[in-house]
């Protein structure tokens, strides 16, 4: 778990139990968190995001505003597990 405050608000970065990984993913998780700085407030109570890191993957973060504001980290999903479906011209 981090806590961190962006403007006036704090702020905790927690990780879902089922998520299994290292203290450096999470580190790089929670800097990335950092950069996005005051454009967490645009987020809703109840809102997900989805965000892509090259090294970790598919990151979906979910935020609760009340009563605190809380970001979890739900799910990683490895870059082996993207699919894409090819739409063909006709």
């Amino acid at each position: 778990m981090y806590r961190f405050s962006i403007d006036q608000d704090h702020w905790i970065l927690r990780f879902s139990p089922k998520i299994a990984i290292e203290t450096e993913e999470r580190q790089e998780i929670f800097l990335s968190i950092l950069q996005m700085g005051n454009r967490l407030s645009r987020f809703s109570h109840g809102d997900s995001f989805l965000m892509f890191s090259k090294q970790i993957g598919a990151i979906i973060f979910e935020v609760e505003t009340v009563p605190s504001f809380i970001l979890t980290v739900s799910t990683i999903i490895s870059e082996d597990n993207w699919y894409q479906q090819k739409i063909e011209k006709k």
